[in-house]
């Protein structure tokens, strides 16, 4: 990992996501090296020409956060990168930033992959409105080390039980879902004991990734490769369609509270339009 320490004005970034006013990013690019992550087109404003999850920018800020400009808002720790990517350790950012937080009077969303965040547990039982979500798309190991290098799927659901017995709002963020590979309700019974609420998201392809992810799916389940071809090269959308009806229907058979995010664009444009006359 090449590794750089960096001056940043500000931490807080007006945000067009659906669940949040805010966005705090504690770093550039993302050590977990996720091989379907979008954040790579973070690239083109960085300057960084390194492979993605191979460079990390550590932000630091001398100005404190203005909480004044949270009040009754939502802030999520973070859109582009992992708050709690190993390097977390040793630099503290994320912690600085939510010692920052703990009086602020907004809702505040952690999202991660790393049991790391449990290091934290004695500031976020503080927080007066927080959720913590983890992300799992998959019980099966080797396909998450093919994926990732964030925590392993056993700790991310120890981490999801032990927030919870603490006291703190869990969310299972299973995204992004692979068609025929991720098996939601699997996971869902593997965790509705200690997870509180579930989002959804689609696995969307885009740019360099998408070759490597549509290689990968090719050779490793060559089963799924025309269903792959009609989803992602043909831009069919009636498997989504299909899963978001069968994801409605379990969830409020099972009184399973949850979000779906598969129309994540059409949510973003609808935010943007409503803050145009708000």
């Amino acid at each position: 990992m090449k590794v750089n320490v960096i001056e940043v004005k500000d931490y807080l970034t007006k945000s067009n996501l659906p669940a949040s006013d805010y966005v705090i990013n504690p770093y550039i690019g993302c050590s977990h090296a996720c091989k379907y992550c979008y954040a790579c087109f973070m690239k083109r404003f960085t300057g960084h020409t390194e492979e993605w999850g191979t460079f990390l920018d550590v932000k630091v800020c001398k100005k404190p956060i203005n909480l004044k400009r949270l009040v009754n808002k939502n802030v999520i720790l973070s859109s582009v990168t992992d708050c709690y990517n190993m390097y977390e350790e040793k630099y503290r950012v994320t912690r600085d930033i939510i010692e920052q937080l703990v009086d602020a009077d907004c809702s505040v969303g952690i999202a991660t992959k790393s049991k790391l965040v449990l290091r934290d547990i004695d500031l976020l039982k503080k927080f007066k409105d927080l959720k913590v979500a983890m992300s799992i798309n998959t019980l099966d190991e080797k396909f998450r080390k093919d994926m990732d290098h964030a925590s392993s799927i056993a700790d991310r659901i120890a981490t999801l039980k032990e927030l919870h017995h603490q006291g703190i709002y869990t969310v299972l963020f299973i995204s992004p879902i692979f068609p025929y590979i991720t098996d939601f309700i699997s996971i869902i019974e593997a965790t509705n004991e200690f997870v509180e609420e579930y989002w959804f998201e689609n696995l969307n392809l885009r740019g360099s990734y998408k070759k490597v992810i549509l290689d990968y799916v090719f050779e490793k389940y060559p089963e799924y490769a025309s269903a792959y071809q009609a989803i992602y090269v043909k831009g069919q959308k009636d498997y989504w369609e299909a899963l978001a009806l069968e994801i409605e229907d379990y969830c409020r058979e099972k009184g399973i509270k949850y979000i779906n995010y598969f129309y994540h664009e059409q949510l973003v444009k609808e935010k943007i339009e409503k803050n145009k006359f708000s």
